[in-house]
């Protein structure tokens, strides 16, 4: 049963009053972050001399429209595809997915790395590069 942010389930013959707080497309500012996040993606891709074709082959994307559909912010990497697209990117894997968990997840992002020191890839960051492929 819903109920605003809130929702039951049955667990074990008792119900569990359980909170969730979903990302509503519509909200400006994860659209803002969207975009954001893609336009670090299309960064990274082109660093590596990548067709959104290419991209899409490496990450096991069926279709390389997908990637333009991330690139101007209309989706987000599946959690499971992180590593092939730090690996297709030239991103080493940790460094990749706090970076893209600051536009994905900022909440989280915040709670692990406030006051963290420790560049993210991209262009906020020229310290870390991409290797060539």
């Amino acid at each position: 049963m819903w109920a605003s942010n809130n929702f039951t389930v049955r667990q074990q013959a008792r119900w569990v009053r359980m909170y969730s707080n979903p990302q509503k497309l519509s909200s400006n500012g994860v659209l803002d972050l969207r975009r954001k996040a893609g336009r670090l993606l299309k960064e990274l891709r082109e660093a590596q001399g990548l067709s959104q074709r290419k991209l899409a082959d490496l990450v096991g994307a069926e279709y390389y429209t997908f990637i333009s559909q991330l690139e101007s912010g209309r989706g987000r990497i599946p959690p499971d595809r992180y590593l092939l697209w730090a690996k297709a990117l030239g991103v080493e894997p940790r460094l990749f997915v706090r970076t893209i968990m600051r536009y994905y997840d900022p909440v989280t992002h915040g709670i692990l790395f406030e006051g963290d020191e420790t560049p993210e890839a991209g262009s906020a960051s020229k310290s870390v590069t991409t290797s060539p492929r």
